[in-house]
């Protein structure tokens, strides 16, 4: 029997990072939201561990980033040993790319979860565990989803909008008819155990021997690691007997493994979606892409996905913007999905190093070691490639081009600041604090004479866009629509800000447009994008 329909803003299906992350933010921009999951409960085995920069800075804003950070372990090297001897120790280099966190760190899936779970808990939204999605329809100004418990009882649900985060076996995707297409590539054997070892737990680390490519990446807990072999994935046999002999060969000195406590065989796939939107419906995470973990990119793009689409939905369910704005959804990520299938490709095959392409590695990496100035290109490119930080949406639509000379490009993410610069910058803590709030912000560097129109623009875009106006004295603060303090100038130099200069913008972080008053206007750009006055 199904019961009376009910309604939301938007259903989302899957419990994971991706969906948790999309139910946090669309509440936290006001939305009702549902969360389904078939599972029982929340997962016990941990899968991704890498949280990288960009992602770190998304928990910041979301208010969750402390709470990760109490259970994660930094990593800031990579190190490489062949047959016994360490060929290169690289480090993390992000004196092209500033941020708050110019590292990596590993934490455990099942609390990444755990602490993004709770922030939901603290918005409003119970997960419904042991539901399924049976039915799916899209009827043009809403969906129709029909949902089944553990015990049989069904449900309908009228929502606006839903989306799936529902993981490689998405039904929600198969209810769009979108297909995974791609190929498939190695298989590789993954264990979690305690090793017991002088190797410093800040790095992971990669070793080849004669028999084949194994690596190391450390858990937070003392002593855990995860060990991946990329040529013997028979799981028969003693594993820790095979890890130890490996890996001792591989480092050169005495290591002690105890029996593992988890082991999966992994086929490596690389496989997307051509699509990332069906009329009224999305998809994020695993459910729209799979491929290989060797850079650990998958939970922190499904992360990225489900901030990038939140605030769009927000916008356009709250008549904030057109519908338009949904269609940059796929414009803006898409793109991101093919390079990182083309980038972990790649990086699978590094990692597995066959055949002759490891002739001669050993010297590689003496020269590498030897040089600094090829040693630092390499770890700034491992860090861009990594990081996420200097993922731009230029070109995009909802990038206009400008030629105002800022030290921040349109299209970029505006926190480009270092952790020595936030302490020293009044404005630049407060600009933080700024992009911690759901919404567009106009950021002006306002002259007195500009505030009288400033102050008729935030009226004009009250409930869409926050007016902050940086000042460097607080001798005119009242007249100044919402002052924001750089009483040294840091943050206007950080910037490269000159009087009149403005900045607009968007929920994550991202330039959308800037310009001179006077010159250009903001309201111009406002409306180009598609963004509605207070009505």
């Amino acid at each position: 029997m199904t019961e009376s329909t009910a309604t939301c803003d938007v259903l989302v299906v899957g419990a994971g990072p991706a969906g948790l992350t999309a139910v946090h933010e669309l509440a936290r921009f006001g939305l009702s939201v549902r969360l389904i999951d078939a599972a029982d409960g929340p997962a016990t085995t941990s899968r991704a561990l890498g949280i990288h920069a960009r992602t770190l800075e998304t928990f910041d804003q979301m208010g969750v980033l402390q709470n990760v950070l109490s259970y994660a372990r930094r990593i800031e090297h990579f190190t490489i040993f062949e047959s016994g001897c360490q060929l290169v120790r690289f480090n993390t280099n992000y004196d092209h790319l500033p941020t708050r966190f110019p590292y990596s760190v590993m934490i455990d899936q099942t609390r990444t979860e755990q602490v993004i779970r709770e922030a939901v808990s603290g918005q409003g939204v119970s997960i419904e565990w042991s539901t399924r999605l049976i039915g799916l329809t899209d009827n043009g100004a809403s969906i129709t989803a029909e949902i089944m418990r553990a015990d049989g009882q069904r449900e309908e649900i009228r929502a606006s909008w839903l989306i799936g985060s529902d993981g490689g076996h998405s039904t929600v995707r198969k209810c769009l008819g979108l297909e995974l297409s791609g190929t498939h590539a190695e298989t590789w054997l993954i264990a979690d155990a305690t090793v017991h070892s002088d190797l410093p737990p800040d790095s992971i680390y990669w070793m080849r021997t004669r028999e084949g490519a194994v690596m190391m990446v450390p858990f937070p807990d003392e002593g855990a690691w995860r060990l991946v072999d990329t040529r013997d994935v028979t799981v028969e046999g003693d594993l820790a007997a095979r890890f130890t002999r490996k890996i001792q060969a591989g480092i050169g000195t005495p290591i002690k493994i105890e029996d593992p406590t988890w082991v999966s065989v992994f086929t490596i796939q690389e496989r997307m979606v051509p699509k990332m939107r069906s009329g009224r419906c999305f998809i994020a995470g695993d459910a729209a892409h799979v491929h290989s973990p060797a850079s650990g990119q998958g939970l922190n793009t499904g992360i990225q996905e489900a901030c990038n689409l939140a605030w769009k939905l927000a916008d356009v369910q709250c008549r904030r913007a057109g519908a338009d704005l949904l269609d940059t959804y796929d414009v803006e990520r898409l793109p991101v999905v093919r390079e990182l299938l083309r980038s972990t490709h790649f990086t699978t095959r590094l990692v597995q190093l066959r055949g002759p392409a490891a002739i001669g590695l050993r010297a590689m990496f003496a020269l590498v070691r030897n040089v600094g100035p090829l040693k630092s290109r390499i770890e700034r490119k491992i860090v861009a490639g990594t990081s996420a930080l200097s993922l731009s949406y230029a070109g995009k639509p909802l990038a206009i081009a400008s030629d105002t000379p800022l030290a921040i490009a349109v299209g970029e993410r505006v926190a480009r600041v270092a952790v020595s610069q936030e302490a020293a910058s009044v404005g630049w803590r407060c600009l933080l604090a700024e992009l911690r709030e759901p919404g567009w912000s106009l950021l002006v560097f306002a002259t007195d004479d500009d505030h009288v129109v400033l102050r008729q623009f935030a009226d004009e875009y009250e409930g869409t866009i926050r007016v902050r106006t940086v000042l460097i004295s607080a001798a005119r603060q009242g007249a100044a629509p919402g002052p924001l303090p750089d009483p040294d100038g840091l943050l206007a130099d950080g910037l490269a800000a000159n009087p009149g200069d403005w900045l607009l913008i968007r929920p994550d972080g991202y330039l959308a447009a800037c310009g001179r008053l006077g010159a250009s206007s903001p309201a111009v750009a406002v409306e180009s994008l598609g963004l509605r006055r207070s009505s």
